[in-house]
């Protein structure tokens, strides 16, 4: 079975990541875009309506687009590729998966149409919304006192360095902790659909705790 696979960027519906947090992996059954938490998208053929090079910037803002039928997915799918778009189009019509025989007889995976029900983005929406609201309350503490003059120096204290903690703990146990990413994934994800993005979170933010803990320190 002649198999594709390709890292680069995506950009789903608004979202976009950037090189190399974007994998295209196409083999006769089926084509994944994984885009970590932008979105891990799922495809049959019969779900395709084409794949064209897309080229928004040369070279710098190139790729496919995937034009497809599924609902429950953002209608605008790119992936961003250094390489030729005509290329990649090319190798993905050689591992048969764009063929007409191919979407005409193609069994229907119910495994596919499960991923697809719970739509693109891996992540339990009431997670993510927790944490978005918990994030920012961790932020206002700092920032609402600095701007009403109570607080001199600089808007970062205990509830900014809170918050960049608690992102490195989240992090790092979506990565080690199998009971951690049952609490926060969907149902059927893994730790593959969200690895580069924690690996990425938890070495960002924690050089941001370390460096701000300094900046405090030597301002206080």
């Amino acid at each position: 079975m002649i198999e594709l696979q390709l890292t680069g960027g995506a950009r789903i519906g608004m979202a976009n990541a950037t090189f190399p947090f974007a994998t295209l992996k196409v083999n006769k059954d089926r084509l994944e875009l994984n885009a970590s938490i932008v979105g891990n998208l799922t495809f049959q053929s019969s779900d395709i309506i084409s794949i064209e090079p897309y080229t928004m910037i040369p070279i710098l803002g190139q790729g496919i687009k995937i034009n497809h039928t599924v609902s429950n997915y953002k209608e605008q799918v790119i992936f961003w590729t250094f390489k030729n778009p005509k290329s990649v189009v090319q190798r993905i019509k050689e591992t048969g998966f764009l063929s007409n025989e191919n979407q005409t007889n193609q069994k229907i995976d119910r495994t596919i149409l499960d991923k697809q029900a719970k739509g693109g983005f891996p992540i339990k929406k009431e997670f993510s919304i927790g944490a978005i609201i918990v994030w920012n309350l961790l932020f206002l503490t700092d920032f609402i006192p600095f701007f009403l003059g109570e607080r001199e120096g600089i808007p970062i204290g205990n509830g900014v360095l809170t918050a960049i903690g608690l992102l490195f703990l989240t992090a790092l146990l979506s990565l080690i902790s199998r009971d951690f990413r049952r609490l926060i994934l969907k149902e059927g994800r893994e730790l593959s659909d969200i690895k580069k993005f924690a690996v990425f979170a938890m070495l960002i933010s924690g050089f941001m705790f370390l460096q701000m803990g300094l900046m405090t320190k030597i301002i206080n």
